[in-house]
């Protein structure tokens, strides 16, 4: 069977994590309108009877403005120098700017196979698909070009098919069972940071961290202390909300939704912290064995 390592590259926002969990048909990346919203490097595992595709999501490539960034940046350059083959998404309603001509001068320098895919097409008329298409398809030796829309589900089938010639015949990686890396504590917590950046909009950077500081786990039920945690006391006003309204909203879509992920009834109970210094933060998360940037 075909078997391989593919990598998700392109800039922020242009719907990474949205086509691996439809790929995947299961969420193991979070999304948000929030640009950087993935900071860790996100494995998902697709097996079918023909083959076994290990793709990595990365943080979204673009300028750097702090150390943040310059560390996402990094991830993202890390993860495409193993693999077998590269997916590069763009978003065809914004079209190939600097930001995606600045990844693609990257890609030139280490000679990637790389497939490009023209994610968001739903929103846009087909002729100015086919009008997109030809004005980039002589940008890279792109091996193919595969139009589709992730959040729908439009031709993601056809871009699994793009990518099986590029695999190498292999026994399996993994188990068939086998969906992701992610541990549970991880994605408990990244489901909470999606609402953080979901319900307060512009008002909270996504330098916001979440952590499952406590998880006792039952047959049926599981009880989950969890701690978002910001750099500023106004950050903490603004999440927690007038009577505590906020924070007590991105608590119950966050338990839904780890519900639906655990699969057993959530009793949820969650808190803000400040913590200022950065090094401070660092130490804090290793404390609970997580560190969300290497």
């Amino acid at each position: 069977m075909k078997c391989g390592f593919v990598s998700l590259v392109g800039r922020p926002n242009v719907g990474k994590s949205t086509l691996l969990n439809q790929i995947l048909k299961r969420k193991v990346a979070i999304t948000s309108s929030k640009a950087q919203t993935t900071r860790n490097i996100i494995q998902g595992i697709y097996t079918d009877q023909d083959c076994q595709i290990i793709f990595i999501d990365t943080p979204g490539i673009h300028k750097p403005k702090n150390k943040l960034g310059n560390m996402l940046n990094k991830k993202a350059y890390v993860m495409t120098q193993e693999v077998d083959l590269i997916l590069f998404l763009v978003d065809v309603e914004k079209g190939i700017g600097k930001g995606d001509q600045y990844i693609l001068n990257n890609l030139k320098e280490e000679k990637k196979k790389v497939i490009l895919v023209l994610n968001k097409v739903d929103r846009i008329p087909k002729e100015k698909i086919l009008q997109t298409i030809d004005e980039v398809k002589d940008l890279y030796d792109f091996k193919e070009i595969v139009p589709l829309s992730a959040l729908k589900g439009e031709n993601v089938e056809s871009l699994k098919k793009a990518i099986l010639p590029y695999l190498n015949e292999s026994e399996k990686y993994y188990n068939e069972e086998n969906v992701t890396f992610v541990s549970k504590e991880f994605m408990l917590a990244e489901l909470l940071r999606e609402k953080v950046l979901r319900f307060t909009q512009e008002e909270v950077p996504h330098a916001v961290t979440c952590l499952i500081e406590k998880m006792e786990e039952t047959e049926n039920i599981v009880n989950i202390s969890a701690v978002i945690i910001v750099d500023r006391d106004s950050l903490k006003k603004i999440i927690i909300g007038k009577g505590g309204s906020m924070l007590k909203n991105i608590g119950t879509k966050a338990r839904m939704d780890m519900e639906i992920f655990l699969g057993k009834k959530v009793f949820l109970e969650t808190y803000v912290k400040t913590i200022k210094n950065w090094r401070e933060r660092e130490k804090y998360l290793i404390e609970f064995g997580f560190k969300d940037f290497e």
